[in-house]
């Protein structure tokens, strides 16, 4: 999803009508038809960027609101627990703009921070598309940490600690630095990013990520 098509629609309450644009029914990344070309299948930072150290850093820039981040999260959650040693993957939460990006930023970091991003991300992501769920407003937020076992106050110290804000700038200085337009984005050993748009689809974003990857450990 561009940055352009955030629109009204999308931000309200009717976000489950955009998940039939996605990964479909298959959970599978899809094989690449030949080597992946640059400039159409991925993209070549100008400027690269450093990485995790002595591995291959793999990100995926996405949005808790979007409904191809919701439909990619399983296929992008298989794959990233098969990668090998020496590929460091992380997600990275995008704010093309405050409201309600910055709100959704803080969730994620708020949970990072408390140990809980294995038990609830895709529990956010089902009660924003599932649910109907804005999770834009601190009340809401910390009504839906009690239901799922969280304690609400120290979700929301967590939330509004200097460490998530922290945390929120320099999400936002590396999503300018790989050129994000788009989610869900993976950027790769900071030199290289696809798109499903680039790729072909979310699918094929991972074979040629996996190409990338490939690539990345000659440099």
């Amino acid at each position: 999803m561009k940055r352009r098509q955030f629109s009204a629609q999308v931000l309200g309450l009717g976000l489950g009508a955009g998940l039939a644009i996605g990964l479909g029914a298959s959970a599978q990344p899809a094989r690449a038809q030949g080597a992946p070309a640059e400039g159409k299948h991925y993209v070549r930072l100008s400027q690269p960027l450093p990485g995790a150290a002595g591995k291959i850093e793999v990100i995926e820039f996405f949005w808790y609101g979007c409904p191809h981040c919701y439909s990619f999260e399983p296929a992008l959650d298989a794959w990233s627990k098969k990668l090998p040693p020496d590929v460091a993957f992380r997600r990275v939460p995008v704010a093309f703009r405050e409201e309600p990006f910055g709100a959704h930023q803080r969730i994620f970091y708020a949970l990072e921070a408390l140990g809980q991003i294995e038990a609830l991300h895709r529990k956010v992501f089902f009660a924003i598309h599932n649910e109907r769920q804005r999770l834009d407003k601190p009340a809401d937020i910390a009504a839906f940490m009690t239901k799922n076992g969280v304690d609400s106050a120290k979700f929301l110290d967590a939330y509004d600690s200097f460490g998530v804000q922290a945390k929120q700038r320099q999400a936002r200085q590396l999503t300018e630095a790989y050129k994000v337009g788009e989610v869900p984005t993976l950027g790769i050993g900071g030199r290289y990013y696809t798109t499903g748009a680039l790729a072909g689809s979310p699918e094929r974003s991972l074979a040629v990520a996996d190409y990338l990857i490939a690539q990345s450990r000659k440099k």
